[in-house]
């Protein structure tokens, strides 16, 4: 089952993707569709209002997260390109709702920062609360799979040791298009980012030094998930900061990132004012 967020006059909708057609479930956003421990029955029964999907305006397939927890360096390549060792545990940051955007909506570029880079990855969306989980638990916890690009200003994020302030830019992080059920995922995914034309990251996510499960079994015991929330599993490498020079992302840039089963994001970076 694929499920998506649909903008609409004055208000949004979850709808279920049924080929051509995004048909509208009940609930006024996948987040708050996750919320009802029934969401599987209710998406699956549901007959609602059908909109095409060519012409659909998707938000972020879930718009407000109750947490997003975002985990760095978690592909060897990426580690080994940024001049690293492999970790014991989990590199764990956050990011906040602010700066989700649309599968198809503008990436903006802050006018304070000339260093914005892309991280295409694999996003989870938890389905289940868990607290001190078992990896069994874990994987019963994912919802499913989605599409996210961590668009990362690299001078606010080497700022300090803490990199909150670069990965958290308003408008910055494209999320979506759809939540994908693990019963259409068949084994490792693989994940592609396209700038402007050229592909710059490829990856498999078998390449994951720690898979979703494991994350969401580590995470939980730190604290409670939530359906709803959304761990956004790491980059592999390609990113540009890490080239010599390093390439950066500008206006009108067009940034394609796309994981093979899951969906496709296609954005373009804009400079704010």
């Amino acid at each position: 089952m694929k499920l998506a967020t649909l903008r609409l006059p004055r208000r949004t909708a979850a709808v279920r993707i049924d080929g051509e057609h995004a048909v509208e479930v009940g609930a006024p956003d996948v987040g708050m569709l996750l919320a009802d421990p029934r969401w599987r029955e209710v998406a699956a029964a549901a007959d609602g209002a059908r909109h095409p999907l060519s012409t659909a305006d998707l938000a972020p397939v879930v718009p407000v997260p109750g947490k997003i927890i975002c985990v760095g360096l978690n592909y060897r390549d990426h580690i080994l390109e940024m001049g690293r060792e492999l970790p014991r545990y989990p590199t764990v940051f956050a990011k906040f709702a602010e700066a989700l955007i649309g599968p198809y909506d503008d990436i903006e570029l802050p006018a304070v920062s000339d260093c914005m880079d892309w991280e295409g990855e694999l996003a989870v969306i938890v389905g289940a609360e868990v607290r001190d989980a078992s990896h069994e638990e874990a994987e019963a916890a994912i919802a499913g799979y989605s599409v996210l690009n961590d668009v990362t200003a690299r001078d606010y994020q080497n700022r300090t040791a803490q990199w909150l302030q670069g990965k958290t830019f308003e408008g910055t992080t494209p999320f979506g298009p759809f939540l994908v059920t693990p019963d259409e995922i068949g084994g490792a995914m693989t994940l592609e980012c396209v700038v402007d034309g050229e592909v710059v990251q490829q990856a498999d996510t078998a390449g994951l030094v720690f898979p979703p499960g494991e994350l969401i079994a580590y995470l939980s015991q730190i604290l409670t998930l939530r359906p709803g929330d959304v761990i956004a599993t790491g980059t592999p490498g390609g990113v540009g900061h890490a080239r010599r020079p390093p390439r950066y992302l500008a206006d009108g840039s067009k940034v394609v990132t796309r994981i093979a089963g899951v969906g496709e994001l296609v954005n373009t970076a804009r400079r704010l004012n």
